[in-house]
């Protein structure tokens, strides 16, 4: 995450520099959305924290478990969404409505037509197109067919698979929750660690740092300072260390 804001704020800033309109805004969005990555960033500070650090840590389960869950429920809304697209239009050959009625609409669960907002010969391309109609002006797509499929995703999708994201969260909040006070130390001393091993001072001046560590390391050739927790034993002898030290303090 480091790596890409400084990315993006360098984007953004020479995007901005530039006198084009179009490339100005572009530096515009990409530097709204460095903020947010940067604020994001800003969660580990808080990592140290007692109270806040194992909320965090569940937050980022939660977001992994979601990812699955996404997974899940987009089979479901692939199978219903392309088979309801492909059974009430027919020779549809604009890929954007395309698109939007076999994912969009099923997520909103949309199944409904009217003639002022459906166009017929699909001459309108802020439209879609209507389905195929009979001479009484009504679909001749089997409109039963289509409230049974829309049943069966939204009792699937809507009711078995949130009330199973819900009881997956809850049980990564409990699993959390019991081990709160070693997450959180785990936590502190990685946190910890991390900000040892950077140099003293902030971006930008972060690079007068480095350019001292390339003069004293590389031409000095002086060997480098480091604490005695962090140098003389081994990462897993260091972490137990500092987890014990914890645990009596």
């Amino acid at each position: 995450m480091d790596v890409l804001s400084i990315v993006l704020f360098i984007a953004g800033v020479a995007c901005r520099l530039q006198t084009n309109e179009t490339v100005f805004y572009v530096g515009k969005v990409v530097l709204c959305i460095d903020f947010i990555i940067f604020c994001l960033r800003l969660m580990a500070i808080f990592t140290i924290s007692r109270t806040l650090g194992p909320k965090i840590i569940m937050v980022r389960r939660m977001m992994m478990d979601l990812f699955f869950f996404m997974f899940l429920l987009s089979i479901w809304v692939v199978a219903y969404g392309v088979a309801k697209q492909g059974i009430l239009i027919q020779n549809e050959e604009r890929f954007n409505w395309i698109v939007r009625g076999a994912v969009y609409d099923v997520l909103l669960s949309v199944c409904t037509f009217s003639t002022h907002t459906h166009i017929v010969n699909a001459t309108d391309p802020l439209k879609p197109k209507c389905p195929v109609l009979n001479e009484d002006n009504v679909p001749v797509f089997p409109e039963w067919l289509t409230i049974i499929m829309l049943c069966v995703y939204l009792l699937f999708a809507n009711i078995l698979l949130l009330n199973l994201l819900i009881a997956i969260f809850n049980y990564t909040f409990t699993e959390v929750q019991d081990n709160t006070d070693a997450i959180w130390k785990f936590q502190r001393y990685e946190l910890i660690k991390e900000y040892h091993s950077r140099p003293s001072l902030p971006p930008p001046f972060i690079l007068l740092s480095h350019i001292y560590l390339l003069i004293t390391h590389v031409f000095l050739r002086r060997p480098s300072q480091k604490h005695k927790q962090f140098s003389d034993l081994s990462p897993g002898e260091t972490l137990q260390k500092f987890v014990m030290q914890s645990f009596v303090n």
